[in-house]
């Protein structure tokens, strides 16, 4: 079948597809555009049923031809008649759109159709006016096999890798005893019984919020992101436990939307995925701080082994007490060493030492004092002797005299030429024993 080229659109919410409300249709303007002609209603001049109704088909009718991609969650197959009736739902939001196709395409698809197939339709939007309904009235179904899914979550790796949300450096370490963990995981599943089990196990105290969600399926994601933003609001939350068991790829494929991964890098709580088993690697394991191989794994990182725990404090403390017996034996040996020394075993004997050497060098400063005293006293002895012998003692022994003239009003001059001793002069003379007065009869 030939179809005309259309933009492949996805079926979201209007908060998603927009971001804020979308803007009211009204019947006036869904007449202005439909018809151009007509006026205005009012209170005055209402619009009967009929003719909202027609005006409404008038304008969906021009919308044309559209692809759309969802999951089938309800699947009415009618015998006998001419129309089949399914219901297509995104993934990744509360969003279903009614969808009406002939049998034929069901029973000709190359892939069973059944609730929870993918598939991409093509169909133009229809308004039927006596139900006052809407649908999408399908000409041609295509289910997207598992290659092309697996295509599409490796584009979506490479989508959130370039935008670095599975950088390491984002990632955020786990506290090492939280006060209350979430868990979001399926209803009475073997997920929830492995992670409260094991993490009761290693430790009894431990404390978790669940949230139950469907963990496969149309809804699967709305419901997950809704409890991931719950659990990372409440501020008693340390970490956030996203668990689900193994499954097929289809069953995993809530677990690599993109609105999920999103959600999980930007919750400010830290978050651990545990997803399937080791084999299985959906996309928010790489955006999850910590990816968990099972559920059991992940209860084992986020929950300490309070066991194991008792155990290193045990051999942390036998190792200090160790340590610390080690070291004062060291010290004690140390004593004892410096004990045995001979300084300190007879500390008298550096005493004596010294006591000996000062005797000595007292002797040896003695006997150069001695020495140095002699050699003094010989030259002073020396000395006198010169000095005797150069002196007016030793000169006027000889029999000289030193003859001083006797003023009557000055000091004694030396009288040494005889024109100093005229006649009448009183002189005094000096020597060798004694001083005697004389006078002088002048010169001969």
């Amino acid at each position: 079948m030939s179809v005309p080229a259309c933009t492949v659109v996805r079926v979201s919410s209007p908060a998603q597809s927009s971001g804020g409300t979308p803007p009211r249709t009204t019947a006036a303007s869904v007449s202005a555009t439909a018809s151009g002609s007509a006026g205005a209603s009012s209170a005055d001049e209402p619009w009967p049923v009929r003719v909202v109704s027609t005006k409404i088909k008038q304008w969906i009718d021009r919308l044309g031809g559209v692809w759309v991609e969802g999951q089938i969650t309800q699947l009415s197959r009618r015998p006998g008649t001419r129309t089949s009736f399914l219901t297509l739902r995104d993934p990744s939001a509360d969003v279903s759109l009614q969808v009406t196709c002939s049998p034929r395409l069901l029973s000709e698809s190359p892939v069973e159709l059944v609730e929870g197939t993918r598939v991409v339709v093509w169909g133009k939007p229809t308004f039927y006016v006596g139900r006052g309904t809407f649908s999408l009235q399908v000409t041609e179904i295509r289910p997207v096999g598992i290659g092309e899914l697996l295509a599409r979550i490796e584009r979506l790796k490479a989508l959130l890798q370039a935008e670095g949300l599975f950088d390491p450096r984002l990632k955020r370490p786990l506290p090492f005893l939280p006060n209350r963990i979430g868990l979001i995981t399926g209803r009475a599943s073997a997920a929830e019984r492995d992670v409260v089990s094991v993490s009761e196990r290693r430790w009894p105290e431990v404390k978790f919020e669940i949230r139950n969600t469907a963990v496969q399926g149309a809804g699967a994601v709305a419901q997950i992101v809704e409890a991931l933003r719950e659990l990372d609001a409440d501020p008693e939350i340390d970490v956030i436990i996203i668990a689900r068991g193994g499954g097929s790829v289809e069953d995993l494929l809530p677990f690599s939307d993109e609105a999920l991964c999103r959600a999980i890098a930007s919750a400010t709580t830290p978050v651990v995925s545990a997803i399937g088993h080791e084999p299985d690697s959906p996309v928010c394991d790489h955006v999850a701080d910590v990816r968990a191989a099972t559920p059991t794994d992940a209860a084992k990182r986020v929950v300490p082994d309070v066991v194991a725990e008792r155990q290193l404090v045990r051999e942390l403390r036998d190792r200090c007490v160790s340590a610390l017996r080690t070291w004062v034996v060291r010290e004690e040996r140390l004593l004892e060493q410096l004990r045995t020394r001979p300084v300190l075993a007879t500390p008298m004997v550096m005493v004596d030492q010294h006591r000996e050497d000062i005797a000595l060098h007292r002797e040896r400063a003695r006997r150069e004092l001695s020495r140095a005293l002699d050699v003094a006293g010989s030259e002073i002895s020396h000395v006198r002797a010169r000095l005797a012998a150069l002196g007016p003692a030793a000169t006027l022994a000889r029999g000289y005299a030193v003859v001083q003239e006797v003023p009557a009003d000055g000091p004694a001059r030396v009288i040494t030429s005889v024109a100093q001793a005229t006649a009448g002069t009183e002189v005094r003379v000096r020597v060798t024993d004694g001083v005697f007065r004389a006078t002088s009869r002048g010169s001969e």
